[in-house]
């Protein structure tokens, strides 16, 4: 028998198992010889080394009827409907094979926590959702279809994301159109609070809101929260007496610089995340600008160190006290003159580094190790640390230069990368799908 023909045999076998196993059961009645049968469940498709079932299908028909409705969108016959989701469960099926081959899983602690998250954004506690989800008999097929969801995500990314190829002329020509321009700018998230000026207020009226309005901003920078600020000046607007002027405002939401309000649209992209400026005087009264957040900022300045180390490591015939002994050996030669990049060559256990001397080259703020990093701050330059201890070994280490370095080219390129992949990534997603479905075995059981 060939390699072909022992393949289909093994599938045809796998189907027929399937098959057996899932036959109705036959229940014997008392003083009846005959059975009765009931059927459980049944295969709509052989998929592979897996199958796909009835209660699957009819359970994916439910739900899109209802999400259907709900979105009041029309659905084809029932036929093709049908036909429709076996073909998505055996997609659906194909990668969750894929995945358990590659070893891609999820632990209870993991779906746990997503459950926790929905919980959250629900007002609930986890054990209060759990509730819920047990009341409705959804719970056990809530956390299959996180953990699948999940799964599926991370194989997909991990597939498609290889097939895609990003080159440095697309990134050139993507930053250098317009669309590029209009993508990459920032997204600023505003609040403001306008004082209210009317057509027939005195120019003594018109002062004294001009002066409420920046003892406002002097209260903000003082510490009192913008919208505590505003909400404090509406209760005093609507007290009898009156103790404030009629304000109003809100959060403009996320919006381009072009898509700010015309006043604003040079204001805001020159302000820092947290800032508030004002009073800024329009033709309705006196505005207070307060920028939250920024996103997507690519003017960046990052804190950059380069320094150099040692590293012995205990291991299988080094003691963690004959480490710390070589060590201290070898901070007694650094200190009696002995050249630190010839000792790191030939005696540093870091490969990444040993040849250069101990030289780690230019590291971001952050880009290192926490426990090495946590010495490397506080040091002055040229000055050589005592041995210290981190997870890795025993170190010694030498600050050689500190500097500021605008990333902003490197930031926008990343971030054009990103964007290019992205457009591209749903289309290479469904030519991958396509592919492996067009090279698996599937039967679709009538």
């Amino acid at each position: 028998m060939n390699k072909l023909q022992t393949t289909l045999h093994g599938r045809k076998r796998l189907g027929t198992l399937v098959l057996l196993t899932l036959l109705p059961v036959a229940l014997l009645t008392s003083g009846s010889a005959l059975a009765q049968r009931e059927v459980l469940d049944k295969v709509v498709a052989i998929v592979d080394e897996g199958v796909v079932l009835q209660s699957e299908l009819e359970s994916r028909i439910v739900q899109v009827r209802e999400q259907s409705a709900t979105a009041g969108q029309p659905l084809p016959t029932a036929t093709a409907l049908r036909e429709q989701i076996i073909e998505t469960l055996v997609v659906e099926n194909l990668q969750t094979q894929l995945a358990e081959r590659m070893g891609i899983r999820y632990d209870d602690d993991t779906i746990n926590d997503v459950l926790g998250t929905i919980a959250e954004q629900n007002s609930m506690t986890f054990d209060q959702y759990v509730s819920v989800l047990e009341d409705q008999n959804e719970y056990l097929n809530t956390r299959n279809q996180i953990r699948k969801e999940l799964t599926l995500r991370d194989l997909q990314r991990g597939m498609v994301n290889r097939r895609i190829n990003i080159t440095d002329q697309e990134i050139g020509n993507f930053l250098n159109s317009e669309m590029g321009r209009v993508t990459m700018a920032p997204d600023y998230l505003v609040d403001q609070t306008l004082i209210v000026v009317e057509e027939d207020d005195s120019p003594e009226l018109i002062q004294a809101k001009q002066q409420f309005a920046q003892q406002m901003l002097e209260a903000i920078q003082s510490g009192t929260e913008f919208t505590q600020a505003r909400a404090i000046a509406q209760r005093g607007a609507t007290a009898t007496p009156p103790t404030a002027f009629a304000t109003s405002g809100d959060e403009l939401g996320w919006r381009k610089a072009d898509d700010l309000p015309t006043l604003f649209v040079e204001l805001v992209p020159s302000m820092k995340a947290g800032e508030v400026r004002g009073p800024i005087r329009s033709a309705s009264g006196f505005h207070l600008v307060f920028l939250k957040e920024v996103r997507g900022d690519i003017a960046s300045l990052i804190n950059q160190t380069r320094a150099r180390h040692i590293l012995i490591t205990p291991n299988e015939i080094r003691t963690e006290e004959q480490a710390k002994t070589l060590i201290d050996s070898l901070y007694a030669r650094i200190n009696g003159g002995e050249d630190f990049a010839q000792i790191a060559r030939e005696l540093s256990d870091d490969s990444a580094s040993v040849v250069a001397g101990g030289d780690m080259g230019w590291a971001n703020e952050g880009g290192m190790p926490p426990d090495f990093e946590s010495v490397i701050t506080d040091m002055e330059i040229g000055k050589v640390s005592e041995p210290f201890r981190t997870s890795f070994g025993w170190h010694i280490a030498e600050v050689l230069e500190r500097r500021e370095q605008d990333m902003s080219l490197e930031f926008s390129r990343q971030q054009a990368e990103n964007t290019l992949r992205s457009r591209k990534f749903d289309i290479e997603l469904q030519n991958w799908l396509v592919e492996i479905r067009e090279k698996a075995y599937v039967k679709i059981v009538e």
